[in-house]
């Protein structure tokens, strides 16, 4: 049962929640007596990619045409469904991404493969194939019971515990037959989100709401964030007044995170901002309300105008570093 791991870069560099899908693969090998092959679409270095056998790849597949720097969904499918035949393939890891749903979703109805989704634990191998799913944004879980022949599972991030170890994987080039066709959409402009940290892959992240009075009042949120090395979110109140970038928005119709800690500022915790935050580790929520609903989601709450708790938090993370 051969594994392979649609794995996605960033600036040249293996993304995090990749790293995270590799390191399930490598436990899914392990239980099934196999190895895992990563496969990596677009430029990078192959020192970079050689860094998946820290992880558990034993050999990286390098699509490195040209043609695939920027992302094309109907070209990458068309990749993977050729890595899933060269090797045999019979179980496709990714983490779950915009991208992966895509890519895998097209891959998956060429191979005539069975797609589960928000997969938060190894697969139950004693009598068949069976994965724990996350449903209802989070809020219960589901058991599948896979039973197609070439499976893919979509990782929800942060909830594979990495262990890095020191042995590289093997980098080879992988070149499959692009017809013209797939490339019949054209990227002309790719407009990067500003900002230091991913807010898809932030492991710390820092969000305000209209409790936050406005976009002229946000140092303070900016300052706690940069102390912590945190990404900054908000609620989609904020982003629809304009106060904050809409790619900041976070909740049911904007980015779920998955983070170790969120801290919630000045935001009352609608049940559309907990469904895209809810699967974060540790919630820390700041409200001078203290009816606010999101301090019963909380795992840490402080009853406090933000502005006076902000610096003071701000003060505290400086003086521990």
């Amino acid at each position: 049962m051969a594994i392979l791991v649609f794995a996605e870069i960033a600036d040249g560099a293996i993304k995090k929640s990749s790293l995270e899908a590799i390191y399930y693969g490598a436990q899914v090998a392990e239980k099934s007596g196999t190895a895992v092959t990563a496969l990596v679409i677009g430029k990078a270095d192959a020192s970079a990619l050689a860094i998946a056998g820290h992880y558990g790849a034993a050999k990286v597949l390098h699509a490195n045409d040209p043609k695939l720097e920027t992302a094309n969904s109907m070209a990458y499918a068309k990749v993977l469904v050729e890595a899933v035949q060269s090797i045999g393939a019979k179980v496709i890891i990714t983490a779950k991404s915009s991208l992966a749903d895509a890519v895998t979703a097209r891959a998956a109805g060429t191979l005539k493969a069975a797609v589960v989704g928000n997969v938060v634990e190894l697969p139950d191998l004693s009598g068949g194939f069976k994965v724990k799913r996350s449903i209802f944004t989070g809020k219960a879980f589901a058991d599948v019971n896979v039973t197609s022949d070439i499976k893919v599972l979509a990782i929800k991030k942060n909830v594979v515990n990495p262990v890095e170890g020191s042995t590289a994987a093997t980098v080879e080039t992988f070149s499959p037959a692009l017809a013209e066709n797939l490339f019949t959409a054209k990227v002309t402009e790719t407009i990067k989100a500003s900002g230091t940290v991913s807010l898809p892959e932030a492991d710390l992240v820092v969000s305000g709401g209209r409790g936050m009075k406005g976009p002229e009042h946000w140092q303070p949120l900016l300052d706690l964030a940069e102390a912590l090395g945190a990404a900054t979110a908000c609620s989609k109140p904020v982003s629809d007044l304009d106060w904050r970038p809409h790619h900041e928005h976070v909740g049911q119709t904007g980015v779920k995170v998955s983070p170790n800690l969120y801290i919630a500022c000045g935001i009352s915790g609608a049940i559309q901002h907990l469904a895209g935050v809810n699967s974060s580790k540790v919630i820390v929520v700041i409200n001078k309300d203290p009816e606010a609903p999101f301090f019963k989601a909380a795992d840490y709450g402080i009853v406090g105008d933000v502005f006076d708790v902000l610096p003071k938090l701000t003060k505290a993370v400086k003086d521990l570093n």
